[in-house]
């Protein structure tokens, strides 16, 4: 049976064709119960219709049932994320007779699985990221037996993810984060290779800040991606406020409406006044570009909402949102 691999939404992005997420990580540092609250009721307050996740670790962390409680009560659909790190990589050689790379690729496989089984608890439908590799700076480039081990690891999570309806995206970033996949075309090649082992549940995942960085232009980008593209980060040039860097939002969204992409756009903005001290080190995120959630994730929307209006319809028909909520319910 065919896959439908458009991410599928139960609440308020249910009525949209290009719903606007945030990312939780313009909210909170945790998922503890009160920065869950916090950040699933900012969303939705300041006009959000999904909230990315990231995978919760730590004892602490909000419950799965929990959480799917809060979106429900404040009417928000969410999706899942998460990067893998050298200590749980997949993009490893495993054929040697070192076993260290095996043991390395066998937790990332975990973490993978984890995940999905988050995203199944709390009603999402999609998990995305840097699924594919560890998010860091590699001292060489990626190997052909490191790629297949890859390809072989989402492979199987993504049969795993497929019986729980979620999809896998793939999330290409910078080529000092990543040895593995930087551009969109890359990327393209890849889920291609996925098909031709009879995945059909990988989506591409196109981050506007890494894309600024290694793609021609970000429309180019969309291009390359083509109909594989399912999530987009909306993340300025420095990481700071969107609307206020170097990026072409407006060639963007003329791709974008050129491409009839239906799906998510994800605001992902990050600053050290707000994240942990471990995600500042990882992603070096060493000034604050700002300082209040509640005000950025305003204007963010605001600023998107104006860009949709002006390249495309923000919402589908009345039969569109009907048909879709009742092939979901």
């Amino acid at each position: 049976m065919a896959f439908d691999t458009r991410i599928p939404f139960r609440r308020a992005a249910a009525d949209s064709i290009m719903p606007l997420g945030v990312h939780a990580g313009l909210w909170v540092e945790n998922w503890s119960p009160a920065s869950a609250r916090f950040a699933i009721e900012g969303a939705a307050l300041a006009g959000y219709q999904l909230i990315e996740i990231p995978v919760p670790d730590g004892e602490g962390s909000l419950s799965p049932d929990a959480t799917a409680r809060l979106l429900d009560e404040a009417g928000l659909d969410a999706v899942v994320s998460l990067a893998l790190d050298p200590q749980s990589d997949i993009n490893v050689d495993t054929a040697g007779s070192d076993p260290a790379p095996a043991a390395t690729s066998a937790r990332g496989e975990l973490r993978l699985l984890q995940a999905v089984e988050f995203a199944r608890a709390i009603g999402a439908n999609y998990v995305g990221g840097v699924t594919y590799s560890a998010m860091t700076k590699y001292a060489h480039p990626a190997t052909e037996a490191s790629r297949a081990n890859s390809l072989d690891v989402l492979t199987r999570v993504a049969a795993v993810a497929r019986k729980a309806d979620v999809r896998i995206g793939l999330e290409y970033v910078n080529r000092y984060e990543s040895n593995l996949l930087n551009t969109a075309a890359q990327t393209a090649e890849f889920i291609a290779e996925l098909g031709a082992r009879d995945v059909d549940n990988v989506l591409l995942h196109i981050d506007t800040y890494h894309a600024n960085g290694e793609e021609i232009s970000l429309a180019g980008a969309v291009r390359d991606a083509g109909g594989l593209l399912g999530y987009l980060h909306l993340s300025e040039s420095h990481r700071g406020r969107i609307g206020t860097g170097s990026l072409d939002w407006t060639g963007l969204f003329a791709a974008l409406a050129e491409a009839e992409y239906r799906g998510p756009l994800t605001v992902e903005t990050f600053s050290p006044a707000i994240v942990s001290s471990a995600t500042r080190d990882q992603i070096g995120a060493w000034r604050s570009l700002w300082s209040d959630p509640v005000d950025v994730a305003r204007e963010s929307a605001i600023f998107l909402r104006a860009l949709l209006a002006a390249s495309a319809p923000l919402t589908t028909t009345d039969s569109d949102r009907h048909e879709r909520r009742m092939s979901h319910s």
